[in-house]
């Protein structure tokens, strides 16, 4: 299996359009030490010419620009994404499949929930149906999911605590679908990918596919639970997005250290994140526990 992450930041990116805050003012004075990056997607493959995108973002015309294998051209229009998958509904993973509606019909991947999402609230799979067309593939949580010309790998879609978008009805009820994780394994070597890039809770179910995994990419969008109010950003807290922080004796960084067997990787990191400043004492405390950061256009062979 082959792994591309296509955008390693959370919604807005980083630096974000309109933030000035300390890490995005920073990279654009060049006083801080980091890099640019855009917003969360990855893809997979197991044979390198067919293409899952996990998350469809609102830079993905940027992101295919830098990836090479996304356009084999064997005919005059072509594309080696053979499938998309929506762990969830909210736009910063969603808005991006406007992008590709110059091209066949999509087949789109997604839960019963996050569909009625994109039917009623936020009209993507409507739009696109005046466009290229879609074909809807349901995503039954805990069910193998074989996806269609993308041979050698299974998907299994894990429900975890989490928000619906902002812009749905479910936001405050909770639907069974709202936001899964996968894991997606390769049939041939048995290796395996969890991928949770939005998480509001480390349960007994999420330590299970972590130990389970060869490779993990999780949730790293905030340091701590109030970084956006000490930052005097917004009112919310990461708990509140449906994110866990990494900081702390409960945060993710705590239950990521007790599973020191597989690779590690955070992921969907929000602009305001101290992580993203390479010199800062919280990036030193992540690289000391083996813990790697994702960065747009990094690879991984499992």
């Amino acid at each position: 299996m082959k792994i591309r992450v296509l955008g390693s930041a959370a919604g807005g990116g980083f630096p974000q359009w309109n933030c000035n805050c300390r890490n995005c003012s920073g990279l654009r004075r060049g006083s801080l030490r980091g890099v640019a990056r855009t917003q969360s997607s990855i893809s997979v493959t197991s044979d390198s010419k067919a293409w899952a995108l996990v998350n469809a973002s609102p830079d993905l015309l940027h992101q295919i620009r830098g990836w090479p294998q996304a356009n084999p051209a064997r005919s005059i229009r072509d594309s080696s994404i053979a499938a998309i998958i929506l762990v969830d509904g909210q736009i910063d993973h969603a808005a991006g499949l406007l992008l590709l509606r110059e091209g066949s019909p999509l087949n789109l991947y997604t839960t019963a929930a996050v569909r009625e999402d994109l039917l009623e609230h936020f009209p993507v799979i409507p739009m696109l149906e005046k466009y290229c067309g879609v074909n809807w593939l349901e995503i039954q949580p805990e069910r193998i999911l074989s996806v269609a010309n993308l041979p050698g790998l299974q998907f299994r879609a894990i429900p975890i605590a989490g928000k619906a978008p902002p812009y749905s009805p479910a936001r405050n009820k909770p639907r069974l679908g709202d936001n899964i994780a996968l894991a997606i394994e390769d049939t041939q070597t048995g290796r395996v990918l969890f991928y949770a890039p939005g998480l509001a809770a480390f349960d007994d179910s999420i330590r299970a596919e972590v130990a389970r995994a060869d490779c993990v990419m999780i949730d790293g969008t905030f340091w701590i639970d109030d970084e956006l109010i000490q930052q005097t950003i917004g009112h919310k807290r990461a708990s509140d997005m449906g994110h866990l922080a990494l900081s702390g004796d409960k945060g993710l960084l705590a239950e990521l250290e007790r599973f020191p067997h597989p690779r590690r990787i955070l992921v969907h990191i929000n602009n305001t994140n101290p992580i993203l400043d390479e010199d800062s004492p919280e990036r030193r405390m992540v690289e000391a526990a083996g813990i790697e950061i994702a960065y747009d256009g990094m690879e991984i062979d499992l």
